[in-house]
């Protein structure tokens, strides 16, 4: 299994040991708005199907629509995560964090509407009810590690699902997401 023991620094919004992809699909965050909010997403393309690069497609406004049936369904839309986190702990970042990535959609956190403007998205590769790789978990908690120290306003009580900030549009990234699991880790990155 590979091993990822780096720890993380961001320069200029953007991960070491992320592999670097830029989607057309951000903006500017309104008035240099700082992240304070990480956001967990899943994704899977086609939906449970793991693999195949469709994501990375997808993020990119390439996605062939003839490829699955599904894909012609959301080929059209302009949506982008900041990172994305794959089953095997390979990391794509599509945003650097500075931007405003599209990500959220209509959603609500404390009160606050549109989160994308103040939000971090991190999309990990999964399903709902298929469980997450370990090594997924242990990327997820270096990389929230190295944002709450590079981000002042983020901590870690403002960490959030997908589900809990649009509630009646997403379920992601779902029950088979373990919180306590990765509180765990990412209090171990955190404090040695």
């Amino acid at each position: 299994m590979t091993q990822f023991n780096e720890i993380y620094t961001i320069r200029e919004g953007w991960l070491s040991g992320a592999e670097r992809c830029p989607s057309p699909n951000f903006n500017q965050r309104p008035d240099s708005m700082q992240p304070r909010l990480l956001v967990i997403h899943n994704i899977s393309l086609p939906p449970k199907k793991f693999g195949g690069g469709y994501i990375r497609d997808f993020f990119l406004n390439r996605l062939d629509s003839r490829a699955d049936p599904y894909f012609a369904t959301i080929s059209a839309l302009q949506v982008s995560a900041h990172l994305l986190i794959e089953r095997t702990g390979q990391m794509i970042q599509f945003v650097g964090f500075d931007q405003r990535a599209w990500h959220a959609g209509q959603s609500n956190y404390a009160g606050s509407d549109n989160c994308n403007d103040f939000s971090i998205g991190i999309e990990l590769e999964g399903a709902d009810h298929i469980p997450y790789t370990d090594v997924q978990y242990r990327q997820l908690a270096r990389v929230t590690a190295a944002l709450i120290s590079y981000y002042p306003e983020m901590g870690t009580e403002h960490i959030t699902g997908h589900s809990d900030i649009a509630p009646q549009r997403k379920t992601d990234p779902g029950p088979a997401f373990n919180r306590n699991y990765f509180y765990r880790l990412l209090t171990q990155e955190m404090h040695g």
